[in-house]
């Protein structure tokens, strides 16, 4: 039996594609929403909406759309172009940490919440790793980071230093969470992130992995191989976030 001709694998694989966009879109919102119940410490860019959530009155959410949102517009001047995963990025992340957050009641105990806040953690980085795999564009945030990276010149790394700090900072003047979660977020997301990347990577007529879309970013434009969300995260970045 024949092999598909090449024009014809991407088309066959457009459905495992879109299926692995919106499942890790979906789980990046859930665990998201898991972190907030562990009531811990949030990612920097969660830590930033929920501190405008107890401004605004509005759900984590909807705040998460209308920040994404926002942030796609700076795209303009960066001449980013958005993909499908972008826009659907802005929309199923807070939508979906919502939905969560109304089922799942508060997490009370310290070895409780520290579980649901370990499980926040290993979901978000395999939802960022299914969710870029899928190939359809990074989320707003990542976006941003390395739109700034090539406007300004700058590493990717000083560039989303620079961006985290700063919704950190803002999210906790405005109230957001920030604790132990916080820092676990951060030093594990990026490990978990490349390893889930690696485990839903597209499969050649090999049987072998495809590089991951981050990695051919990585040696055509070296610095953005850093790219993960949120992120609703990420872009999810390998943090992507899909945020």
């Amino acid at each position: 039996m024949s092999a598909a001709p090449p024009s014809a694998r991407p088309a066959a694989r457009l459905p495992r594609r879109l299926l692995q966009l919106y499942a890790g879109l979906a789980l990046y919102g859930a665990s998201s929403a898991l972190l907030v119940r562990a009531g811990l410490g949030l990612g920097p860019w969660d830590v930033f909406h929920q501190g405008l959530a107890e401004h605004t009155g509005w759900t984590i959410g909807t705040v998460s759309v209308a920040v994404g949102a926002l942030v796609l517009l700076l795209w303009w001047p960066l001449r980013q172009r958005p993909g499908l995963g972008t826009v659907s990025n802005v929309f199923a992340v807070g939508l979906t940490m919502d939905a969560t957050l109304a089922a799942v009641p508060d997490v009370h105990g310290t070895p409780a919440r520290a579980a649901v806040l370990a499980a926040g953690v290993v979901l978000n980085g395999a939802a960022t790793g299914l969710y870029i795999s899928a190939a359809f564009g990074p989320g707003p945030r990542d976006g941003l980071m390395t739109g700034l990276h090539r406007r300004t010149g700058r590493s990717v790394r000083l560039v989303r230093t620079g961006i985290e700090l700063t919704v950190l900072a803002a999210g906790f003047l405005l109230g957001g969470g920030v604790g132990p979660g916080t820092v676990a977020y951060a030093l594990a997301i990026g490990p978990l992130a490349q390893f889930f990347l690696r485990v839903f990577a597209p499969r050649g007529a090999a049987g072998r992995a495809q590089p991951s879309p981050l990695r051919r970013t990585s040696s055509t434009a070296r610095p953005s191989s850093s790219v993960r969300p949120a992120g609703p995260s990420g872009t999810p970045s390998a943090s992507a976030r899909a945020r």
